[in-house]
């Protein structure tokens, strides 16, 4: 069983930042790729950004140039730093790990979720 645990969330102004962090546990093989989703209320459950094993990263075009996903692969953590954070950004923030367990079945993990509120 893999568990994540979610840190970071909380009240910031417009332009504020924050930095969201989030370490996967548990006995596991290996993570394929870690990354955030936001949902807001009444709306889908969205990607905001990721990360694969190999580094390589990918963004939603609303956060592009604001936000950027890193990881410590020796943690097994990722963090989210949100800049300039807009209004539109307040949600419940959700890590998504895609792990491969012991039995060798990848399998997707998520967190119980952080929530983000960007106002004056």
């Amino acid at each position: 069983q893999v568990q994540l645990a979610e840190s970071g969330g909380g009240l910031v102004q417009p332009g504020g930042s924050l930095r969201l962090s989030c370490t996967a546990s548990g006995s596991f093989l290996g993570i394929v790729a870690m990354g955030w989703y936001r949902q807001a209320p009444g709306k889908q459950r969205d990607l905001v950004a990721s990360i694969i094993s190999g580094g390589s990263t990918n963004y939603a075009d609303s956060v592009k140039g604001r936000f950027t996903i890193s990881r410590d692969s020796a943690k097994n953590t990722v963090y989210l730093q949100m800049n300039s954070l807009k209004s539109e950004d307040t949600a419940v923030y959700y890590c998504n790990a895609d792990v491969i367990a012991i039995s060798s079945v990848r399998r997707q993990y998520w967190g119980q979720g952080t929530q983000v509120a960007v106002s004056s």
